[in-house]
């Protein structure tokens, strides 16, 4: 007996055949095309169904959508302040000074380096820095301080460091005997601007290294323990107390795209070739606060799988009752003919179809939430800490990801859930199933 499909096909003036015995290619796309042509009319012949199925397949793509965009989001923001607020995007030491930092592993020829660096494309600024540990003390009280001494003008161009300034002004461009501490370390000497600190600490040549500076200003940077021991000189007035003459014992970088890192580091430690300076990115400068970072998108890829079953769920229920109500149509079906394979198919066909609409319209209703939230964000009802930053709000982004992730994951589902109900329709049993009402 002639299948179905067959029929249909004559109807349209296609000769007759049979996919098992070879088809040459005008049959292989008429028999597929007539099967999309019957999907689309059964699709569109139960509207509540579709409109259904159609809603878990919208829902779960904007859902997804959302939570890509706000997770990349957040740890862009998270990123760029951590980079380009503190450490940037690529450091310069001495070899082993990472492992243990020390005040005699320095750079001699800083302003060598810092130039070499500068002209490697996508570098957009490089600044050195010197390091000490001391005895900071205002009046009676005294604490210990954390000496950074600063290229003003181009710690400025670099992280933006005349901004982190709260109260005062910055550093002078010339050294002047200044000195800019953290907000943390104020309120633990009780000190203003205008007040006078004291800095004792040991000087390179092995001499007791001791100082007065004027505080012209009070700084945050958004982290409360750096805050707590920051104490920012003048970088020539650092090295003059450390007797380091003109040696720094970092030089950051920044560069215009922070997903070319590895390859500006790369390029940068071609274009230095010396075996004695270290050249590191920021994920190895701040490994704890990269490991937390990754274990923190981990979570995330978790509440992306719930969120992929919550949708395979509803699909394979819609598509499943769907075809228990069609029982008697399948049935009827296969009784004029038509094959096991070509229900299968149809059935399937017709959850493809209705993901593909289901992911342009998803599309477009994850691009808009994402794109607002993107300009308006959500604001905390307190400020939340992460890294030792402080965050007021989270705003999302619209990159590809939003789009691509949750596209593939809607299809994946769809097409996966839909084989169970495919191969029950087919496996259905013409005269039981034309019994059932």
């Amino acid at each position: 007996m002639r299948s179905a499909l067959s029929h249909v096909l004559k109807r349209n003036k296609l000769r007759h055949y049979e996919p098992s015995i070879g088809l040459d290619v005008t049959d292989y796309y008429a028999y597929y095309f007539m099967i999309l042509k019957i999907a689309f009319r059964n699709i569109f012949r139960q509207k509540r169904r579709t409109i259904l199925t159609a809603l878990a397949m919208i829902v779960g793509f904007a859902l997804l959508s959302l939570t890509i965009g706000l997770s990349d989001g957040a740890y862009g923001n998270i990123i760029a302040m951590f980079t380009r607020n503190r450490i940037g995007h690529i450091q310069v030491h001495r070899d082993g000074y990472l492992d243990k930092p020390s005040l005699y592993k320095t750079i001699d020829n800083a302003p060598a380096v810092g130039e070499t660096i500068q002209r490697i494309v996508g570098v957009e600024a490089w600044t050195p820095r010197v390091y000490g540990a001391g005895l900071g003390s205002v009046g009676e009280k005294s604490t210990a301080v954390q000496i950074i001494g600063v290229d003003v003008v181009r710690e400025t161009a670099a992280t933006r460091f005349d901004q982190k300034v709260v109260e005062g002004s910055t550093l002078t461009e010339t050294p002047s005997h200044e000195a800019v501490i953290g907000k943390g370390l104020a309120k633990i000497v009780s000190a203003t601007v205008d007040s006078e600190i004291v800095i004792v600490s040991q000087g390179a040549d092995g001499s007791i290294a001791n100082d007065v500076y004027k505080i012209v200003g009070i700084a945050e940077s958004g982290d409360d323990i750096t805050d707590r021991v920051a104490c920012y000189l003048h970088i020539e007035d650092a090295q003059e107390l450390l007797v380091l003459e003109g040696r720094v014992h970092e030089i950051v970088v920044i560069v215009s795209n922070i997903n070319r890192v590895d390859k500006i580091t790369s390029a940068i430690e071609t274009q230095l070739n010396d075996s004695t300076l270290d050249v590191a990115p920021w994920q190895v400068v701040a490994k704890s606060f990269y490991r937390a970072m990754r274990t923190d998108q981990q979570g995330d890829a978790i509440s992306r799988l719930v969120i992929m079953l919550i949708v395979a769920i509803g699909v394979l229920n819609t598509v499943l009752m769907s075809v228990l109500e069609r029982t008697r149509e399948y049935g009827v079906l296969k009784a004029v003919g038509t094959k096991p394979g070509q229900i299968f198919w149809l059935v399937v066909c017709e959850v493809v179809i209705i993901a593909l609409g289901s992911v342009c319209i998803g599309a477009l209703l994850g691009v808009l939430v994402n794109y607002l939230l993107s300009i308006y964000g959500i604001t905390y009802p307190e400020e939340i800490t992460y890294g030792g930053m402080k965050l007021k709000t989270l705003y999302a982004v619209v990159n590809i990801r939003c789009l691509v992730i949750p596209a593939i994951t809607v299809m994946l589902s769809a097409a996966t859930v839909s084989l169970f109900p495919a191969i029950k329709a087919a496996r259905i049993m013409p005269a039981q199933a034309m019994r059932t009402h």
